[in-house]
């Protein structure tokens, strides 16, 4: 017999609500919730898929320990004695810096994976900290740190209302959005044009987002900062700016960008000087307007400066923190607001990488610095000597995974934290498997600060945990306490703790509703099933729209929630300056000390002219990096791992359509199926992330049938943005030619049975 469940998608950032049917334990299918307050039904190929991403029969069901060289089954308590064993003798012989962590994307799509890491790094002490942000959005991060003192606090469009949206560097279409959450982007940017508004792409490849524009720009890759730029003097020099009444250093921006006129950024980036003043006066009239660039203006070397021209071009329009502009979200579990005031500020580099001297960004360090950090002996502290890896694989998703191959072989001890035996878990010492989503509640920490509509929302298990399976969040409870020297103690400590800190915090806050409250007695009165419910109810009644543990008795909890299965909307995003700033003026400053040191490198800029191709990535609406490969029905069609080439490139080189190409970059080589098309632009190719799954003593069956090459080859991860420590992968040199030995044969072969 079948019944119906609800379910939080955790596929991809548009976190659409689901309705799951359900045979036995096994989901057998999954449609939009047409109920859900946020995304009202919507649902894409991935959330289509949920059932089989779930029982995908390659997931890992066991810990895995090694012993006498293999990874072999063991029992939960055999697999964090042996964590315990494996890291806690690091840590004491040679200091916290000697154990690196990890963390993965996943993370953010999972409840446990957004409340134990910061408990995880503070256990441990450890600067060792690499995450996917350095490989994807730190310099949105930073960015945002230095014009309003806090990294989180990140504007996004408010789709719903806006009339002129321009969107650099992404392509939502087919990412379902990013660092701005909004289930069904395509019918929003549908309905932006139904209403008469006008939608702008400035991206080197025709994607799919950008043939819905009313006008697409094909930049030349990396030049998004210079082109940014021009825009904004524009607007300075036509008497565009509008008042910015939170914003300081205006006369100074002003300066700063004087250099920088459409017609000295013109030949650079391949935009006429004409169109670029065009962008700007358009931007500039419309009654609203947001400017959104994602991963394709991070992942450049002026990713932060192209990040923070995006912001100042709202800022200079009067558009940001403006209905139909660019808003802070506010989400549910936020802390309760402060007052509005200075704040510490945000500071960039507080300690720096071992080798390289990389500063720190937002607690972090380069992602492309791991492999170093392993390898490399300096007379300056220990190296990485452990590795605990939370939902990532780096040797796919960061430059030069070879090297990090290698690396990953030297450590004393690895734990990865993984549903599969991939290419990096593969040398784990231990792999400790959570469960699959459906046994796993679900609420979005991270994304719901990112939400183009403030909502709250929360789905427990669909299906019961397997025998013999832990909770995510115990896994990690347990892993934190054999980590730090309480290894055995009982994991409900850990979310007690958590409790007992946070509410001893508050009470003593001012500004908090539980301000003088005994914080023992209001941690009886939390509810929940579980540790993590009733931190979430913690968070629910101490947060901007929270009963205050009832001193607003209409506010949220985690009761109330529970009786609205499908959600409670909030409402519209609403301006919300100055309470967001922390910065230590109190103020958007506009023109930060570590941005105004950078602009004489983007000044470099303007006479540089790249030779030969470039590279630049891409995203397929079935894909999420390098997650789903292995699911049947997200592979095949048009998801497939070949070289895009325009054909005028292509008759140049002489490649064929579908004949196998090398391509070679500062990293490495790899060979390709070659597709010539031209919704590329000329003097680029493209070739997407995420694949790669070629290696051996990995446990991907189907991934491994279409394996493809991994782009992140090319790279030698020397290519960093200078301020927020982000990998170069777009706009990168590359060499490409017909390959003519025994690969070009076996890359034909491939693509013919695909096809």
């Amino acid at each position: 017999m079948s019944r119906t469940a609800l379910r939080i998608c955790p596929l991809c950032e548009a976190t659409c609500g689901l309705t799951l049917t359900i045979e036995g334990t096994r989901v057998t299918h999954a449609r939009g919730d047409r109920d859900d307050v946020f995304s009202k039904g919507f649902i894409c190929p991935k959330g289509a898929s949920f059932g089989a991403v779930d029982s995908d029969p390659d997931r890992l069901r066991t810990p895995l320990v090694r012993r006498d060289g293999e990874l072999r089954e063991a029992t939960w308590e055999e697999a964090f004695d042996a964590v315990a064993a494996g890291v806690r003798p690091v840590v004491e012989r040679h200091g916290p810096n000697s154990v690196g962590v990890v963390l993965g994307n996943p993370n953010v799509h999972t409840m446990a994976g957004a409340l134990y890491p910061p408990v995880l790094l503070a256990g441990l002490g450890t600067r060792s900290v690499f995450t996917a942000s350095t490989v994807d959005q730190m310099p949105k991060h930073v960015s945002s740190g230095l014009l309003f003192g806090d990294a989180n606090a990140i504007p996004v469009p408010d789709l719903d209302r806006t009339d002129h949206l321009l969107l650099i560097g992404a392509n939502p279409l087919e990412s379902n959005g990013s660092l701005c959450t909004a289930p069904d982007f395509p019918g929003k940017l549908k309905a932006l044009k139904a209403r008469g508004g006008t939608l702008v792409v400035i991206d080197p490849r025709r994607t799919r987002t950008a043939k819905l524009a009313d006008r697409h720009i094909a930049v030349r890759p990396g030049t998004d900062a210079l082109l940014l730029a021009a825009m904004a003097q524009v607007l300075f020099d036509e008497g565009l700016v509008e008042e910015a009444p939170h914003a300081q250093g205006v006369e100074e921006l002003a300066e700063a960008l004087r250099e920088f006129t459409p017609e000295a950024v013109a030949e650079a980036c391949d935009v006429e000087a004409g169109v670029i003043r065009t962008l700007a006066r358009e931007l500039a009239a419309a009654p609203t307007a947001a400017v959104y660039g994602r991963i394709g203006s991070c992942t450049v070397p002026h990713g932060t400066l192209a990040s923070w021209l995006v912001d100042v071009l709202n800022i200079l329009t009067g558009n940001l923190d403006r209905p139909g502009g660019a808003l802070f979200p506010q989400a549910a579990t936020d802390k309760t607001p402060r007052p509005a005031g200075p704040g510490r500020g945000f500071a960039l580099g507080r300690w720096h990488s071992r080798v390289s001297r990389h500063p720190e960004a937002k607690g972090e360090l380069p992602l492309s610095a791991l492999a170093e950090e392993i390898d490399t002996a300096t007379e300056e502290g220990e190296p990485v000597r452990a590795l605990i890896v939370v939902a990532a694989n780096p040797v796919l998703s960061a430059p030069d995974g070879d090297r990090l191959d290698k690396a990953l072989d030297s450590l004393d001890f690895m734990v990865s934290v993984d549903p599969y035996l991939n290419e990096t878990s593969r040398h784990a010492d231990v792999v400790l498997p959570p469960p699959p989503p459906s046994q796993s509640p679900h609420h979005d920490f991270a994304f719901n600060t990112l939400a183009v509509r403030n909502q709250v929302r929360y789905t427990r298990p669909a299906v019961p945990l397997e025998p013999g399976r832990l909770a995510e969040t115990e896994i990690l409870a347990r892993l934190i306490l054999a980590v730090t020297g309480m290894h055995g103690a009982d994991p409900a400590a850990v979310d007690q703790m958590v409790i007992d800190q946070t509410l001893g915090k508050a009470v003593e806050e001012p500004h908090s509703p539980v301000h003088g409250s005994d914080p023992r007695e209001l941690a009886t009165r939390l509810t929940g099933d579980t540790g993590p419910e009733r931190r979430l109810d913690m968070m629910l009644r101490l947060g901007p729209y929270g009963d205050g543990f009832g001193v607003r008795p209409d506010g949220l909890s985690l009761e109330k929630l529970l009786a609205h299965p499908h959600g409670i909307d909030l409402g519209p995003l609403q301006p919300r300056l100055p309470q967001p700033l922390k910065t230590r003026s109190g103020t958007v400053e506009l023109l930060p000390g570590p941005i105004a040191d950078d602009l004489p490198r983007l000044r470099a800029a303007l006479a540089e002219r790249p030779e030969g191709l470039v590279l630049v990535g891409r995203r397929h609406l079935r894909s999420n990096n390098s997650w789903m490969h292995n699911v049947p029905a997200l592979t095949g069609g048009s998801n497939r791992c070949t070289l895009h080439i325009h054909p005028e490139d292509a008759e140049r080189l002489g490649v064929e359509d579908g004949a196998a190409v090398r391509v070679k970059g500062a990293g490495g080589e790899v060979t390709a199926p070659a597709e010539v098309t031209d919704t590329v632009r000329r003097g680029v190719v493209s070739l997407p992330h995420g694949w790669g799954h070629d290696r051996p003593g990995t446990r991907l069956s189907h991934a491994a049938t279409d394996p493809g090459v991994n782009v992140n080859q090319l790279l030698d991860g020397r290519l960093l943005d200078p301020l927020s420590g982000n990998a170069v992968l777009n706009g990168v040199p590359v060499e490409v030619a017909p390959e003519t030995g025994p690969e070009a044969s076996s890359v034909t072969e491939k693509l013919t049975a695909l096809t």
